[in-house]
């Protein structure tokens, strides 16, 4: 796992931080991961983002449902 230095902080921000953490009952080091962690995540815009890219690749080709399939080999018989 990697390491992170934050240098230069401000008092009032560590202090708040840390009774935050004291709040929940935890460290203040897990409370900075959790927050690390969600801001880390992709915003809703960057996941329909994806989407739309993994939407494009997709070929728009008419696709016939299964159910019709198995009734036209079934009629077929």
């Amino acid at each position: 796992m990697a390491q992170v230095i934050v240098r230069n902080l401000d008092d009032k921000v560590v202090a708040t931080l840390k009774e935050r953490a004291a709040r929940k009952g935890r460290a203040l080091e897990h409370e900075l991961r959790e927050i690390l962690s969600r801001a880390a995540r992709p915003t809703r815009n960057e996941l329909a983002a994806e989407l739309a890219r993994c939407r494009a690749m997709t070929p728009r080709t008419h696709r016939t449902a299964a159910e019709d399939i198995i009734r036209q080999i079934r009629d077929e018989e």
